[in-house]
């Protein structure tokens, strides 16, 4: 009987699924408080991301089946770094929104291809193991 290697098969299109995910989340964050004073937009660098989290599990290891999975940014090698604004407001917000709203737009159609790639990829190994 042979083992399914994914990451082989999947190679980093699940990490660069869980990134965006995160990002989606982070973004939205700054869309949501475009009006709130002295609030600093965050962004995460997909790349350096990704390339940090090769080779990792992308989730901490748990000693006991009690433990709960900690999901946070740190939790995948992720570092949030703070926007550079264009033009910062006079209350010391930085989220440019409609810069945010276009990131958020490129994210979710990043997160729909890698999306329709890991469906594709899942259904292949699923008609093989049927003998399809």
């Amino acid at each position: 009987m042979s083992v399914i290697n994914f990451e082989k098969i999947l190679g980093n299109h699940e990490r660069a699924f869980m990134i965006q995910a995160r990002r989606t989340s982070v973004l939205a964050s700054n869309i949501v408080n475009s009006d709130t004073p002295g609030y600093k937009a965050r962004e995460i660098d997909f790349k350096s991301a990704l390339k940090k989290s090769e080779g990792d599990l992308m989730m901490l290891q748990t000693t006991s089946s009690g433990h709960i999975q900690d999901a946070s940014f740190q939790s995948m090698g992720i570092n949030l770094k703070y926007r550079v604004p264009t033009q910062p407001s006079l209350d010391g917000n930085t989220v440019d929104l409609n810069a945010e709203k276009a990131a958020y737009a490129e994210n979710a159609v990043r997160y729909q291809a890698s999306l329709r790639f890991l469906t594709g990829k899942f259904k292949g190994i699923k008609n093989a193991l049927k003998g399809e």
